[in-house]
């Protein structure tokens, strides 16, 4: 199978905003084949969750041992994206998907994925900052509510907020970690301004759900008048 129908297979169930979704789904076009038949999708979502651990890890073991530890974080990333990402698509492409068992799958993960990183940023700053580490999960946590609150009004899944999606989150977060390391207590600076951007994000984004809904309503009533009257 060429790797143009393994993307068109691989991908037909829901559309990308985000920044590097043409390179990212090329990449996973060209993961997914070469994949092992003995690693199941359960399994590549062990693979996203070992990736979790390690980032929760480098943030604690910065803070106890030595900061250069937060670069460990930066593969834990990595190994957190190619679980999360190939899991579903490995089972679409082996005709496996089970739809809502990876839905309820991938959910769960992303929460817990997303607790490890604020739990981990607390343990590691001092201070004020640490509020900033429940505010940036509670923020996350709002996001989630959206996409899963459209997805029940449009049935179309999206995960990402216009060119920002996932993907480019890990790799902010990454450079984040980095710059940590090179300067120390830059850190706080920019999860204040992560948040502030995933606030904006968010409102936008409630504002254009709240009228999805209200157009929603009003095509379903149309719908009922409409039987009504015949």
């Amino acid at each position: 199978m060429s790797e143009l129908k393994i993307n068109k297979k691989l991908f037909q169930d829901r559309k990308r905003t985000n920044i590097l979704s043409e390179p990212e789904q090329k990449l996973i076009s060209y993961l997914v084949p070469r994949i092992p038949n003995w690693i199941t999708s359960d399994g590549l979502t062990a693979i996203g969750f070992l990736g979790s651990l390690m980032i929760l890890g480098s943030f604690i073991l910065a803070e106890y041992v030595d900061i250069r530890y937060l670069l460990l974080g930066i593969p834990g990333f990595f190994v957190q994206w190619f679980g999360d990402s190939l899991d579903g698509r490995i089972a679409f492409y082996r005709n496996k998907s089970r739809r809502w068992y990876g839905f309820a799958l991938d959910i769960v993960m992303d929460w817990i994925s997303t607790v490890f990183i604020g739990l981990g940023y607390v343990l590691y700053t001092v201070g004020d900052f640490k509020y900033l580490g429940f505010t940036l999960v509670a923020l996350y946590g709002w996001a989630m509510i959206i996409s899963q609150l459209r997805y029940r009004i449009t049935d179309k899944y999206t995960i990402d907020a216009g060119i920002l999606g996932p993907t480019e989150i890990r790799v902010i977060i990454s450079l984040v970690m980095l710059f940590e390391v090179l300067m120390p207590g830059s850190i706080n600076w920019c999860v204040l301004v992560i948040c502030i951007a995933l606030f904006i994000i968010n409102a936008n984004d409630t504002r254009l759900l709240l009228k999805l809904g209200d157009e929603k309503d009003k095509e379903d009533k149309l719908k009922k008048q409409q039987e009504e009257a015949i």
